[in-house]
């Protein structure tokens, strides 16, 4: 598995619990303030999009995982 590939499923899990954690109707809300969360991550993907750099791959990297997608 790639770092390209890692940093989907990892931002894709991010969103989903954040936006369970942050709505009102969901069965394991907490606080709308999660909804926060979910801006960053989006935010994080909009950045590194735009510079080409993404901290989430420099620590996977770091942890031995295979760079793939555009650096790789």
């Amino acid at each position: 598995m790639t770092t390209e590939r890692l940093i989907r499923i990892i931002a894709g899990a991010f969103v989903m619990l954040s936006l369970a954690l942050g709505i009102p109707g969901s069965p394991i809300f907490v606080s709308q303030w999660f909804l926060a969360f979910t801006a960053f991550v989006g935010l994080n993907l909009f950045q590194s999009g735009i510079t080409r750099w993404c901290l989430m791959e420099d620590i996977l990297s770091k942890l031995g995982v295979k760079r793939g997608g555009i650096h790789g």
